[in-house]
């Protein structure tokens, strides 16, 4: 084989492009990031991952309700705990 001829040539621009190829089939298979011709990237989307952010918001807005609606009650629980007796009881009789 010559080594100044022309299949040198081709041979190493083959063996770029399949080494180029295997690597981003590699990082597709394993969810990385792709790099597109302007050194941007392009990342596998997930069909499903819309609505598990979904899903994910709409259980965070009731966890949030919940420890407020708790704040809440222990903030009532803290008001008894520390006021005086004789004010609980008026409370209590006005409230009948």
């Amino acid at each position: 084989m010559s080594w100044g001829g022309p299949g040198f040539v081709i041979a190493i621009i083959a063996m770029s492009t399949l080494g180029w190829v295997f690597t981003t089939w590699i990082r597709a298979r394993h969810g990385y990031p792709l790099e597109n011709e302007w050194s941007g990237t392009a990342s596998r989307t997930d069909p499903d991952a819309d609505r598990k952010l979904v899903l994910l918001i709409a259980e965070n807005d009731k966890l949030h309700g919940q420890v407020s609606r708790l704040e809440e009650r222990i903030a009532v629980l803290e008001r008894i705990a520390t006021d005086p007796a004789e004010r609980i009881a008026r409370d209590i009789d006005a409230l009948r």
